[in-house]
Order: structure tokens, then C-alpha cells, then sequence
């Protein structure tokens, strides 16, 4: 069996490459793609996949505009850490869907239910479209993987403190207090957090309200922000250009 990965989280992408021989060892993984772009392009030149795994929010968009651009015939499974995109519209236009991080378990019964069909279901871009746009008030993402040793995990957008970032390696500090790198730049987290919970802070950091410590006053108009346990011992502070945005997040 031919696959191919659609994904823009390497550790999500690293989990499937690794259980996917545990559940088939006759699969071969013949591309993994990280963008809409990446996947028409290689959809367009190269043969129809036996199957596709595709991740429904990507860095340039939403896995469904990959229909509207080039035709796809193999079955597909779609995989997501937002619960609200686990509806009917992708199990009726999917062989199933699968919520991140995904278990071996789960990746068995899929491919179980797989082999059971005569045909793969038809895509119904539309539909999918449709569901979209009725749920995109909740597109914000609920849960991030994470790499422990060998293991993945995923963390609870309400259990993170904040985001920091240093030398292209962005971080996320659980509030247990443990940290963990996650495969996002803080532009993108800027899209994938919810702004009622988090705010960019400065060039390094996005916090919640939970992790500061305190806001004091700062020279040129600027505010100083203390977290609770900052990355590092480098002053936080708010630009004047951001000032009454950051007011109006802690009055809401």
C-alpha cells in the first residue's frame, strides 16, 4: 500500500511514519507534504496514493482546498487536534477521521475499515466547505503535540502558561511548570490561539493571563511585564503600540 502524509506538525508526521509499519509492514510511505502548495504539486506529478492522511489545518490553509485544485481518488483519512472538526461531513467524505495525537489503536481500525470497503468514499468538497464555515468560530487550536523522549504527547491549550521563542526553537511552558518544543513559529501560534486567552507580548513571548506575574509602568509609554516563571531573565515589555491592545486583553 501506497501512502502519502499530509502534514505541518513533524512530530504529528513523525508519529505516523512510526506506527504505521506497526500496524502494516507492506505500507510504504511515499511522500509526506507539509502545505496545500507542496500537496498539489506532488497530487499533480506523481501517481494516485492507495491512501492519503490528511491534516485538516495546515500552514497555508485548510486540507479541503486541496480538492478544489486537483482531483484525489484514493481514500483519505483525515487527522486533526480540533475536536470541532470532528464531524459527520468528514466521516461520510473520509474513510474515517483520526484526533491527534493518534493511537496505534485508533491507525488499526481505520486501516481495518479500510480493507472492509469496495470503494472509496466520493469527496465532497462542498459539504466539507460547508462544515467549515459553520464551525469556524472554534477553529482555534485546542491541543499541541509534544515530543517526551521517544514518546508524543499532547498538551492542553488551557493547561499553557505561555510560548517563547529564541533561535528559531519556539517553546511551550505547561503550567506544571515543565517545557516542552513545539513544531509552530509564534507568527503562526498568533493565528492558531485563541486572543481571548493568549497575547503577544513582545518578540519572544505569548502568554495567558495566568502566567503574569505583575504590569508595571515602563519609560516612553511602555508597559514592563513580570511572568510568573519567565524563559529567561530578560525585561518583558509592551511597545507602545501595544499598550492599549494589551489594556483591553486584560479587561476582557
Amino acid at each position: 500500500m501506497r501512502v502519502i502524509i499530509i502534514e505541518d506538525e513533524d512530530l504529528a508526521a513523525w508519529g505516523l511514519l512510526s506506527k504505521l509499519p506497526r500496524v502494516d509492514p507492506a505500507i510504504q510511505v511515499v511522500a509526506t507534504l507539509d502545505s496545500v502548495k507542496s500537496a498539489v504539486a506532488w497530487l499533480e506529478n506523481n501517481a494516485m496514493p492507495d491512501l492519503a492522511f490528511f491534516d485538516i489545518q495546515l500552514a497555508d490553509g485548510l486540507s479541503f482546498e486541496i480538492f478544489d485544485r486537483v482531483k484525489v481518488t484514493c481514500p483519505v483519512i483525515f487527522t486533526t487536534a480540533y475536536d470541532a472538526y470532528a464531524l459527520k461531513a468528514f466521516k461520510v467524505n473520509s474513510v474515517d477521521y483520526l484526533l491527534k495525537p493518534v493511537s496505534i489503536e485508533d491507525l488499526a481500525q481505520a486501516l481495518s475499515k479500510l480493507r472492509l470497503l469496495r470503494a472509496a468514499p466520493a469527496i465532497d468538497p462542498a459539504l466539507i466547505r460547508q462544515m467549515m464555515e459553520t464551525i469556524r468560530p472554534n477553529r482555534y487550536k485546542n491541543r499541541f503535540m509534544v515530543k517526551i523522549g521517544d514518546h508524543m504527547s499532547s498538551v492542553d491549550a488551557q493547561d499553557i502558561d505561555f510560548f517563547f521563542g529564541e533561535n528559531k526553537v519556539v517553546w511551550l511552558r505547561h503550567q506544571n511548570g515543565r517545557k516542552y518544543v513545539v513544531d509552530y513559529t509564534l507568527e503562526q501560534l498568533e493565528d492558531l490561539l485563541d486572543p481571548t486567552q493568549f497575547f503577544r507580548l513582545n518578540r519572544q513571548y505569548i502568554a495567558t493571563l495566568r502566567a503574569i506575574k505583575d504590569t508595571l509602568a515602563y519609560s516612553n509609554s511602555r508597559l514592563k511585564v513580570t511572568l510568573k516563571d519567565p524563559f529567561n531573565d530578560e525585561d518583558i515589555l509592551i511597545s507602545r503600540e501595544k499598550v492599549e491592545a494589551f489594556k483591553g486583553w486584560l479587561g476582557k
